[in-house]
Formats: structure tokens, C-alpha cells, sequence
């Protein structure tokens, strides 16, 4: 999740109130509180408020919470003399394209500083890390409309951001920072390209921007270009375009002109639904008057058009990119009508409850990792075939061996994971820079075969790691469980043949250990050896030695 830094002058400034009010507040509009220092503090968001990765987007979601501002906010924008012409070639390739003028910004470090916080956030988020969507911002007096929106070839040449000479495009994504991280992005296509009126390059999306049109503090004008695949690409330019109004911006629209249609953005009029008060009650538990629901929803920035018997007509702002039903609208009526207002009941129905077996197992085993010198980690539940199986030299079966999602929002979560270790690989290939050795696990569910498993996995990480070393740690962990094991040769092509062990219990195969393949290793860009095992604690349980 984002952890955004937000600054206390900027913070106090635009709100209006003290630092002690805002610590106090900002849990309640949805964040954890990571680090609090004397001029900032770092607050984690979760990805379904990206209208919160911004200083102006926390300052305004506040000022509703604390009854300084409440209720909807009107955003203008001035009808603008701006065209983009979008060629037939790219529609292929990344067909979206949308933009929009703001005039009247006195740029400063911190605006230019959250711009650049929120752009990157954006493209992590709601961009798929710039695959769904990307962000140009320029200098307006530097960028000469109409523009067109094309497909070019490798040879197309201009100068990228951050570089003082002409490179080819082909050269860019290779040689260029920018460009090596996302030339993947492009791979097997032709490149997309936003030229102005001369037909010189002003961004090359989603990789870089020209250096022409790069914004200093001496800018008053931005053009802003947004590029992508679907609906996400005007949310992410909404979300820009209100916090820069925030900041004192004037929004002009641009029109973005394809061959058989065409669009006038940004569109900041408020999307429209009817909320249902039974559907409120039910799900909130109780009852609240029209005029607290009213009340609830103002206070989440909402405009409330009308409330009649059954409904309540509600204005979603346009930078809401969260609210997708209206269960969405519900759950904010809650965190307006204030939580800590809610009166706690004790259940009409009496009952002793008690902790699931698993979790009393869950809870053993972590203790006996922590004990033996591991640090604990917590990876997604989704994953792909790609992690799981290719990168792992293991086979499986569709819908027999792992459950594979019907509507996947990324390629990188397709499937629920059904092994925990290349979960763990995943974590040691991106900490390659953290001193060694590394001693890492992970107690958690998998899905094989349709059903719900408990498992235990543990990675060793330095430059000696050995299949020894980690047949001490399963020896532990055996011991500490009170088992009676036995190990037999393994033939799981995950590890090397010879240095890999099958963890045998009543007779069934509980779990495998030994040292991590090379291939393996190279797939994961993991430099130093890896040893590791896996024990499936539901087979454990089921065998009656535990609790």
C-alpha cells in the first residue's frame, strides 16, 4: 500500500487546524499512521483511495471529516482551445488518451514535490505499475498544439527526459533508466508517441517525457497527458485535475479528437446514484435519521440531492475512483456518521466462542519460527501461473490442482497461490540490497485442489547456504512439534537433484526440503544460494500428534 509523506506546514496550512487535530482525525478517513516525525508524518493509504495520495487530497477528505468544509465541491472547467489528434496507428497499441490545461499554479518544491508523489503512487495503483495507465506533465508554454497521438518506429529520435541529447527510441529502452524498467511494457508492439505541431516528441507513454517540456518552478501552465487502455486513464487525470484546482489551478478542457469520435476532458461533473436507506440500515445495523445521513455523507465530501422514503440521491465527486456500488457509499455513511458514535451490543443469541484449531496451530509454529532467529513475512494471497509453476520448473493442472480466477484484473494475479515458497522467493529477489544472510518465513493458507490448506514455509538466503543448514531447521521444527518424521529422497525439480528431502510423517508426504535450483534462482534473479523447506500443517494436524 502507498505510504504517502505529508508535511505539516502544507498539511496545517490547508486544513486549518493543528497537528495534535490531524493525528487525532486521520485514522478515521482510513489510514494507519506509519512514522511521525517533527516536520512530517507518513501515512499508509489503502490503493482504493488514490484520491488520498496527495497532501491536497488528505487536506480536503479532512476538512469535510472535521465539519470545516462539508458537502460536495463544484470544480470548473473553462472550455480550452487545445486539440489531440489520435492516428489510427495507435489504436492497436494503447488506444486511450485524454488531457487536460491548468493555468494560474505558483509552482513551488512542494507542489512539484506532491505532483510528483501522486503521479508515481497513480501509476503503481491504478496504473498496474504504468501497464493500464501512464502521466505526462509539461510546461504549457513549451508544448505547441494541435498535437497528434501516434505509432512510430524504433528510429523515431528525440530527447528524453533528464538527458542532454537526441536518442532513438530503440535507444531509450535500452539505454535509459526509465526505459529499461518499462520497456516490457511495449514489448512486441510498435511505440506510442504525443508530437506537437512541428512534430517533435513532447512524451513517449509509459516510458518517459521529452526534456522540452520539463516543469522547474518557473512554470505557471501545465499541460497534462494521460494514457492507457480503459476508464482508469480518466480517473487518474480527474484525481490530478481537482488537486491542482485545490492548489488554485484553473482547469481548461481539451479536446481529444479520434478518427470517428470524439472526447472533451477532463469531465468533473458528479456521477449520480440512489442509495437505498433499508440497504443502509441493514448493513450498518442500525437506524439513522435523514438528517444524519445527510449529515454522514456531506462530511465524505458527498452531495446529497435528495432523501425521500426509500432512497437517497447522492453526487459522487470525480475524483472518487473507489466507488464502484453502493455499498461503497454505505461504508462512508459509517466513517462519517463516526464509528466511535456507534454503541456496541452484546449478541442476542448467547455463545462462548473459542479460536480455530488452525489458528492455535498457526500461532505454535510462528513462535517456534521466531525462536529459531526467522523474521516473519506476509505475502498476497494472488499470484500466477508463471510464479508458481515456470519459475518453479513444476507442473500442475488447472481447476485439479489450483483454483485460476475468472476475471483477473492483472496477468500478476491470475490463480490463488497453492505453494508459499516462490511467494517467499518473490520477497527475497526484491531485499537483494539488505545485508546477508536473510532468514525469512511465512505461516498461511493456500488453495490446492479446491481446498484450503495451512502451510509453513522458511527461506535461507548467503553466500554458503547449504543443504545441511536447512535440514538442522526442519529437525528443529520437528522436534519443537513432538513428531516422529523421516525423510526420503525427493524428486521435486524446484530443488537440486541429491539436495533435496521429502518430510515423511505416518507414512504420508508432509512436506519437502532442500536447496533451491539454479534455474529457479536465475527466473527469480536471485544471486546467492537458497535453501528452504515447506510443511503442510493441515496433513501435520490431520495426524492427531498436535493440541
Amino acid at each position: 500500500m502507498p505510504v504517502v509523506t505529508l508535511y505539516w506546514d502544507e498539511l496545517e496550512r490547508l486544513v486549518g487546524v493543528d497537528k495534535r487535530t490531524i493525528l487525532e482525525n486521520l485514522p478515521m478517513i482510513g489510514c494507519d499512521i506509519e512514522r511521525v516525525y517533527d516536520d512530517h508524518v507518513d501515512v499508509e493509504f489503502f490503493p482504493n483511495r488514490p484520491d488520498l495520495y496527495s497532501v491536497e487530497g488528505v487536506a480536503r477528505a479532512l476538512k469535510g471529516f472535521l465539519d470545516i468544509e462539508r458537502g460536495y465541491k463544484h470544480y470548473n472547467v473553462k472550455k480550452g482551445d487545445w486539440k489531440i489528434y489520435v492516428d489510427e496507428s495507435v489504436l492497436a497499441v494503447r488506444p486511450y488518451i485524454r488531457g487536460c490545461v491548468v493555468r494560474g499554479l505558483k509552482m513551488s518544491d512542494e507542489i512539484i514535490r506532491s505532483l510528483m508523489e501522486v503521479q508515481e503512487d497513480l501509476h503503481w495503483t491504478i496504473g498496474r505499475n504504468r501497464r493500464r495507465m501512464a502521466i505526462g506533465v509539461h510546461d504549457l508554454s513549451k508544448v505547441k498544439f494541435p498535437l497528434t497521438y501516434k505509432a512510430v518506429n524504433e528510429d523515431f529520435s528525440f530527447v528524453p527526459l533528464d538527458f542532454d541529447r537526441e536518442m532513438t527510441v530503440g535507444e531509450i529502452l535500452k539505454v535509459h533508466p526509465k526505459g529499461k524498467k518499462f520497456a516490457f511494457i511495449l514489448e512486441g508492439k510498435k511505440y506510442p508517441m504525443i508530437v506537437d505541431a512541428d512534430g517533435e516528441a513532447i512524451s513517449f507513454p509509459p516510458i518517459i517525457n521529452a526534456e522540452k517540456t520539463r516543469v522547474t518552478e518557473k512554470t505557471t501552465d501545465l499541460f497534462i497527458d494521460v494514457t492507457g487502455f480503459d476508464e482508469n486513464v480518466d480517473k487518474a487525470l480527474n484525481i490530478l485535475a481537482t488537486m491542482l484546482a485545490d492548489r488554485g489551478g484553473v482547469i481548461e478542457s481539451v479536446e481529444v479528437i479520434y478518427p470517428d469520435r470524439n472526447f472533451i476532458s477532463p469531465d468533473l461533473s458528479p456521477k449520480k446514484m440512489d442509495i437505498r436507506k433499508d440497504e443502509i440500515y441493514g448493513l450498518l445495523g442500525f437506524k439513522l435519521s435523514d438528517e444524519e445521513i445527510r449529515i454522514a455523507l456531506e462530511r465524505m465530501r458527498f452531495g446529497v440531492e435528495k432523501i425521500d422514503d426509500k432512497s437517497v440521491r447522492v453526487l459522487v465527486p470525480p475524483y472518487r475512483a473507489d466507488i464502484m456500488h453502493e455499498w461503497d457509499v454505505i461504508e462512508d455513511v459509517a466513517i462519517g456518521y463516526r464509528y466511535d458514535r456507534i454503541e456496541p451490543e452484546y449478541p442476542k443469541t448467547m455463545g462462548i466462542g473459542k479460536t480455530h484449531p488452525w489458528n492455535d496451530l498457526r500461532e505454535v509454529v510462528k513462535e517456534i519460527m521466531i525462536g529459531l532467529g526467522f523474521l516473519e513475512v506476509i505475502t498476497f494471497t494472488l499470484t500466477n501461473e508463471r510464479v508458481q509453476y515456470d519459475w518453479m520448473r513444476r507442473k500442475a493442472e488447472a481447476w485439479k490442482d489450483y483454483v485460476p480466477l475468472m476475471k483477473p484484473l492483472t496477468e500478476d494475479h491470475t490463480i490463488v497461490r497453492t505453494d508459499l515458497l516462490p511467494k517467499l522467493l518473490e520477497v527475497l529477489a526484491v531485499n537483494k540490497h539488505h545485508p546477508m544472510p536473510q532468514r525469512i518465513f511465512e505461516v498461511g493458507d493456500v488453495v490446492v485442489g479446491m481446498k484450503n490448506r495451512l502451510r509453513l514455509a522458511c527461506c535461507i538466503t548467503h553466500s554458503k547456504a547449504n543443504f545441511a543448514e536447512i535440514r538442522s531447521v526442519v529437525q528443529a521444527v520437528m522436534r519443537e512439534l513432538n513428531l516422529n518424521w523421516d525423510v526420503k529422497e525427493s524428486d521435486d525439480p524446484a530443488f537440486i537433484e541429491g539436495r533435496r528431502a521429502d518430510v515423511i510423517v505416518e507414512g504420508k508426504k508432509v512436506g519437502v526440503f532442500g536447496e533451491i535450483h539454479p534455474d529457479v534462482l536465475e527466473k527469480f534473479e536471485i544471486a546467492n544460494p537458497v535453501v528452504g523447506f515447506e510443511l503442510d500443517l493441515t496433513e501435520i494436524f490431520d495426524c492427531g500428534y498436535l493440541l
